[in-house]
């Protein structure tokens, strides 16, 4: 009987604690947390040593208890960041139970040593929460240097208005997006360094940029990664994004590293000008685009040098015009796709159709379009009943396996003549009497080269003319 008791007892211990611990499962949720913010952002400028501290909330949205397995700064004991847990210190925090409809403070304190000026402008990292075996993130982001920030968010609806005159005694750093908005104008002066963090972007809507660098005082646009390991790294940041602007100008600039140099998407309706005029510019190692010319945008280019870009240092789709006198527009890098693409339609797949536009001004004059590749130029247009295409290519070196003769190409078009370019690979392309570049051009208002060199007559085709 006694052993009969201890049996029963003990299955009465074991099958309640199988109950008990199938009713914890029950009662704890199965949801995940939600946060009031994505990013943290520490918007004080650091100029020699710099310590803050800023908080957030997680929330726990559902009607029963939610077990939080961890909560880790991913940076660990290296971060420059700390963080607290409801009064706790430390890197990594386990098995926190947060009530029913119940929220909790995450606070995170930052020192910086900003005294190295080759420490990133911006300085991340990220605190992972891990509940019911899915992770969730929030990014932390201190500036590292003294600098003019521009923060957007625009899940957060935070957004960085810009309008006037930048100043130029500091660099200007974007995270996010700088945003000028419509009818605004934003000028930024010769000497400005803007330094934009991944996936950001200069952003003009319907409203008018004007860069105004000078010869040896260009604007430079570039990552925000100042070490020596990013000086050569396309793709760290978006580019310059001009969505039905104004007319805008670009002059003496250099914008390297990005995705897209220059992205124009079609332009104000009541600008009959050209939405971007731009001059004296360098543009190069960018991920994709050097100038993406799309439904409808028209673009004036002299004296520019385009070249090792990912996939086109040119494209233009689904129409737009443009005018390009005296440039380079080169391949010389890892692309597989031609320097310049030209093409009138965009298939749009999402809505099963085939749009179709104009190109009213198509135009190549002193132009060199070259490369590593047999073809360096290709066009793909659809000509049907209203549609407008009016080319003007001549006084051009030109490489590819096919020549032509539309009569848009005129008689001094001269094609796969190597222009003999001192070494193209460390971007330099000066040449010598012996290229045929040299005296191969047509006299236009461009009186000087991209550096200041004053034209011969005839002048050199390309952005540079020999002394």
């Amino acid at each position: 009987m006694r052993i009969l008791v201890g049996f029963l007892v003990s299955c009465c211990l074991l099958l309640w604690g199988t109950l008990s611990s199938c009713n914890k499962n029950v009662l704890l949720s199965k949801a995940n947390l939600t946060f009031s913010t994505d990013t943290l952002v520490f918007d004080t400028v650091f100029t020699t040593v710099g310590s803050t501290t800023q908080s957030f909330k997680i929330y726990n949205p559902d009607q029963r208890s939610l077990q939080i397995e961890e909560i880790e700064l991913m940076g660990g004991a290296n971060s420059v960041y700390r963080i607290n847990v409801d009064g706790s210190a430390g890197d990594l925090h386990q098995d926190l139970l947060l009530e029913p409809k119940d929220s909790l403070f995450i606070f995170v304190e930052v020192t910086l040593q900003v005294n190295n000026s080759t420490n990133p402008l911006i300085i991340e990292d990220s605190i992972r929460f891990r509940t019911n075996g899915k992770d969730q993130y929030v990014k932390l982001a201190a500036w590292g240097q003294d600098a003019y920030f521009h923060y957007s968010n625009f899940q957060s609806q935070i957004f960085d208005f810009n309008e006037g005159v930048w100043p130029n005694d500091k660099p200007h750093v974007i995270y996010g997006a700088a945003i000028v908005d419509s009818a605004k104008t934003l000028t930024i002066p010769a000497g400005t360094k803007v330094h934009l963090h991944k996936n950001s972007l200069l952003y003009v809507y319907k409203g008018s940029l004007q860069i105004e660098g000078q010869l040896g005082n260009e604007v430079i646009f570039q990552g925000d990664r100042l070490e020596q390991d990013y000086q050569d790294v396309s793709g760290q940041y978006y580019g310059i994004y001009l969505h039905q602007a104004l007319p805008s100008a670009i002059n003496y600039a250099i914008l390297k590293n990005g995705t897209s140099g220059v992205h124009l998407y079609s332009e104000d309706p009541s600008n009959t000008s050209y939405t971007l005029d731009i001059q004296n510019t360098q543009i190069y190692n960018q991920a994709r685009y050097g100038i993406f010319i799309f439904a409808g945008a028209k673009v004036k280019a002299e004296n520019c040098l385009i070249t090792q870009n990912g996939t086109h240092a040119l494209l233009v789709l689904q129409g737009g015009d443009f005018n390009f006198n005296h440039c380079d527009l080169l391949g010389y890098g890892a692309s597989t796709n031609p320097a310049v693409g030209i093409s009138n339609y965009y298939n749009d797949y999402a809505q099963d159709q085939t749009l179709v536009s104009n190109i009213e001004e198509g135009v190549f004059k002193n132009c060199v379009i070259y490369g590593n590749l047999d073809t360096e130029l290709a066009m793909d247009t659809i000509q049907m009943a209203g549609v407008v295409l009016n080319f003007d290519f001549d006084y051009c070196v030109f490489k590819s396996e096919n020549t032509y003769d539309d009569s848009f190409y005129g008689a001094n078009i001269y094609w796969n003549l190597g222009p003999l370019f001192t070494n193209p690979s460390e971007r330099d392309f000066t040449f010598g009497s012996n290229s045929s570049l040299s005296n191969k051009g047509i006299n236009s208002m461009v009186f000087t080269d991209i550096l200041g060199q004053a034209r011969n007559n005839p002048p050199d085709i390309g952005a540079l003319e020999l002394p």
